[in-house]
């Protein structure tokens, strides 16, 4: 099934192609014929799960979303007060390759910055026997999860034409910022930013840097958590330079965009975006990438704001209804049709909170069932808090499903989740217990796989599947000592503590047994419809009634007397046997059923 999630970031893309405005970067000729054209998105989950849409493959230059990376390493060789002192944290509110250097000391306002960049970079020492570029590449391959290389022709160009940024390392020399030779600082810096990567990398960069600096796909760590508490600081304060303010103001997370037209955007704990197309602003980055980041933030409720808690899988289980049963007592024909259909519906318990994070997990989960699994039963119950984003999501969700022939149905206990829907006019299938949702889907799977013998309506006593394995004649004599009652919806039919009654033969309609719970409530045991006995359980349980039973709807039963059974036993002991074998066999062929059932209900 095709996920929400992709669906809306293909739409997205569709629409923001159409955008036209912007020029690609023209200060590098070896960018300037870049094809205005290419446009990629691609969403990384903290889990390792990438959503890709357009060009997420083709590869171009990092430019300045290296900077951040840069500044992590040098925070790792040297600790954080030693690269304070050549580096500071404060927005400079001015563009990228202004020289924003303080007054008297020489030091760069950030790393973000060309002159912070130039700066970090100078701090990467050789060791080991690699060079300090070689290091810096290996360290956004990390990042990145796998090999990353230079663009040869990138950089050439940006060595002969980077006159501005030759001229920054020299003047940081002049301040001792820069303590070694500057032009081989600046050959470094021309390096990194010529590293070639995809939209699909940046996106899993950016989600190794919210996964607490581990790459979620090769699980390495890359970043302590001090350095990479201080790299995001200042990729939310200063990495989009001169547009940092409305950038956090309206996007709300911390990015950082490069000339490329590559843009990086981090969520902690959920995720990494980015976005990939030439066409720059006026600020230097990627006109498509500031809307497709704004887009997202808002309609995935990303900002940090809204996105505060950390997010984590949202599923706490998942499994088919064979091991959550409802404790309907099924007739054999219909306990065969669920026995081998159960697969067909599955339950997803959730909790926490369904923020973007959580809600994507469970999204993913459905996405990826096997196709046979026609229901699939949400257990919201544990779920604290519900975003907008996670309503719309499983709307597109229920839409997605319902467009394969497939449902969705909730278990919300207060049921304030399947009122919002219904407010919205998108109501779905809601119970609130499992037992009850089950139930439901047990019943849907009868219908579909099952016949008129799964569930019949009226059911004689002489074709009860408990007296089967008697003669005709046997099942008709004891049909003749039954006495037939009536009950409307919510009589009792026998309480809890009673003596054994007798047996209960069901002949139309349906009851539901009940035991005490927790704090004086009734905990729902099984629902026994027409065909199905009752009573005679309490013969082993020192001849009292474990269970209270009512009727469900209108109900028809034949009881047959407890005095009526000691009479028979007297005077026609080989019949009494009979029953008693029947009695027996039936109640050893639901027992093991009858107590799991039971245990489910208890816990649930």
């Amino acid at each position: 099934m095709d996920s929400p999630i992709q669906s809306y970031l293909r739409t997205l893309h569709a629409e923001l192609a159409g955008l036209k405005d912007g020029k690609p970067y023209a200060g590098i000729p070896a960018m300037a014929g870049v094809d205005p054209d290419r446009f990629a998105i691609c969403l990384a989950t903290v889990d390792g799960y990438v959503y890709e849409v357009g060009d997420s493959g083709e590869e171009f230059t990092i430019q300045s979303i290296s900077k951040p990376f840069t500044y992590g390493l040098a925070l790792s060789d040297l600790g954080l007060e030693a690269v304070d002192r050549k580096v500071d944290v404060e927005p400079s509110g001015n563009a990228f390759n202004e020289i924003s250097l303080a007054p008297g000391t020489g030091r760069p306002a950030n790393a973000m910055i060309n002159a912070g960049a130039l700066t970090a970079t100078s701090l990467i020492k050789g060791s080991g026997g690699k060079t300090g570029f070689r290091r810096i590449l290996e360290h956004y391959s990390a990042f990145a999860g796998r090999e990353l290389s230079v663009s040869e022709r990138t950089y050439q160009s940006e060595a002969r034409h980077g006159y501005r940024n030759r001229a920054l390392a020299h003047l940081l020399r002049s301040f001792e910022i820069i303590e070694q030779e500057p032009d081989p600082v600046a050959e470094d810096y021309f390096r990194q930013c010529s590293v070639l990567v995809t939209c699909r990398d940046l996106s899993v960069m950016a989600a190794t840097l919210a996964n607490g600096g581990t790459n979620p796909l090769t699980g390495k760590q890359v970043l302590d958590l001090e350095v990479e508490e201080r790299v995001l600081s200042v990729m939310a304060t200063c990495g989009m330079y001169d547009d940092a303010g409305a950038w956090l103001s309206d996007v709300g997370m911390p990015a950082k965009s490069g000339v490329g037209g590559g843009l990086l955007a981090v969520l902690p704990g959920q995720l990494g975006l980015a976005v990939y197309s030439p066409p720059l602003n006026d600020h230097g980055s990627s006109v498509r990438g500031v809307e497709a980041s704004r887009r997202i933030s808002h309609d995935m409720g990303l900002h940090f704001v809204r996105a505060a808690r950390t997010g984590r899988n949202a599923i706490r289980a998942s499994y088919d209804i064979a091991d959550a049963p409802s404790g309907i007592r099924r007739t054999d024909a219909a306990a065969d049709v669920l026995r081998d259909n159960a697969h067909r519906a599955r339950v997803i318990e959730l909790n926490g909170d369904l923020l973007f994070a959580g809600t994507e997990s469970m999204v993913r989960e459905v996405s990826d069932l096997d196709e046979s699994v026609e229901l699939i039963i949400l257990d919201m119950r544990r779920v604290d808090e519900t975003a907008p984003v996670a309503l719309d999501m499983l709307e597109q969700l229920r839409k997605s499903l319902a467009q394969d022939g497939r449902g969705l149905v909730l278990i919300d206990g207060e049921g304030a989740l399947a009122q919002r829907f219904e407010e919205d006019g998108r109501a779905v299938p809601s119970f609130a217990t499992r037992t009850s949702a089950v139930e439901f889907a047990e019943n849907q799977l009868i219908a579909s796989y099952g016949d008129e013998l799964c569930q019949p309506a009226t059911v004689d006593v002489a074709d009860s599947p408990a007296l089967s394995p008697l003669a005709a004649g046997d099942a008709a004599a004891l049909a003749a000592l039954m006495e037939e009652h009536s009950y409307d919806h919510g009589d009792v039919i026998r309480r809890i503590r009673q003596r054994f009654g007798g047996v209960y033969f069901i002949l139309s309609g349906s009851v539901v047994t009940t035991s005490p719970g927790p704090e004086n409530s009734r905990v729902k045991l099984s629902t026994l419809s027409a065909g199905m006995t009752f009573g005679e359980m309490a013969l082993g349980s020192a001849d009292r009634q474990e269970t209270t039973v009512r009727a469900h709807g209108t109900v028809r039963v034949k009881l047959l007397p407890a005095e009526t059974i000691s009479r028979l036993e007297s005077e026609n002991p080989r019949l009494a046997v009979e029953l008693w074998k029947a009695l027996t066999r039936d109640a050893y062929a639901h027992v093991d059923r009858y107590m799991r059932e039971t245990a489910v209900r208890i816990r649930d």
